[in-house]
């Protein structure tokens, strides 16, 4: 008959500390498992198992249906070579950094303007009106507005006496349109964010720093920016995740005819789409999945590194 293991002794130090704990402390010892397992299995079903797929699709040439052929670091060896793809990884750093830097400089700007202002809430709903409008919406309405020749833009500048107003829309200036109205569009949601971190800062450091002369520049800069770092610490962290992502507002507004894009308005996210769903060619999911790939270890480097940047000792007022 096989010798039944003995069940491992109980240490002088953990049962002390098992007595030590309170009944409540006990209850939720007990309530771990039933409560936490059941999120942790939906995240990793829901999260991590597509990842770990995807990843695996990047190591393979697939046309979505069929066997996979391994292929290794291949697929990303072509996608560092392809044009295509050095020119959306531009157009990503574009949306990222340069409307990143506009959107947070404007909503600096816009906080400081409506602190003090009378009917600053009716001035907050207003600047926060576009992020609750579906950006497939605001990128329609950019069309109409911007539309050449007869678009609501042009109408006006002829009435106002330019006779050869831009084209907005063509090749050499779509992008930039496009990255204005990325900026219009977004700013008004982490001016609020950064209108309700400034409602929490005392008004007697205000009246302080106005005491000792210090003007709307210094005050930011000596008071709202260091109390509200945390903030724009995790805003930061928000934009760069949202703006790796920028895929419907270049889609919609930049697509015609149910065709995609010029590959000269691609970022990482329609590089990562017309690779799988190209009507034109053969999809390559492969290729598609190593731009998903890239995407989250830049997304993961960026966050980190705007935390890195922005860390500080937490202020206490």
């Amino acid at each position: 008959m096989p010798a039944v293991a003995s069940p491992v002794p109980e240490t002088a130090s953990r049962r002390r500390q098992r007595l030590r704990m309170s009944p409540l402390e006990r209850s939720r010892r007990r309530l771990f498992v039933p409560f936490v397992y059941p999120a942790l299995l939906v995240y990793a079903a829901v999260m991590v198992a597509p990842t770990v797929f995807t990843l695996w699709i990047s190591l393979n040439h697939w046309a979505g249906a069929g066997p996979m052929q391994w292929a290794g670091l291949s697929n990303y060896t072509r996608m560092f070579k392809d044009p295509v793809f050095r020119t959306s990884f531009v157009n990503t750093f574009w949306i990222v950094f340069g409307v990143g830097v506009g959107v947070f400089a404007i909503a600096f700007l816009l906080t400081m303007l409506l602190h003090d202002m009378v009917g600053r809430k009716l001035a907050r709903a207003v600047v926060f009106f576009p992020s609750l409008v579906p950006g497939i919406a605001i990128s329609i309405l950019w069309g109409f507005l911007f539309n050449y020749p007869d678009g609501l833009v042009d109408t006006l500048l002829v009435k106002l006496g330019v006779d050869h107003p831009p084209a907005w829309l063509a090749q050499d200036n779509a992008f930039k349109t496009i990255l204005v109205g990325m900026m219009w569009l977004t700013t008004g949601t982490y001016t609020v964010i950064f209108m309700a971190a400034v409602d929490r800062i005392p008004r007697e450091l205000y009246e302080a720093a106005e005491l000792e002369g210090a003007g709307p520049f210094a005050r930011f800069r000596h008071v709202t920016f260091p109390l509200m770092r945390d903030i724009v610490s995790v805003c930061s962290v928000l934009w760069c995740v949202g703006a790796l992502k920028t895929f419907e507002f270049l889609l919609t507004f930049s697509a015609q005819d149910g065709a995609l894009p010029s590959p000269k308005l691609w970022n990482f996210a329609m590089y990562s789409y017309g690779e799988a769903f190209n009507p034109d060619g053969v999809p390559d999911y492969g290729i598609s999945s190593a731009c998903g790939v890239i995407v989250l270890v830049l997304t993961g480097g960026l966050a980190v590194l705007s935390r890195r940047i922005l860390r500080k000792d937490s202020v206490t007022y």
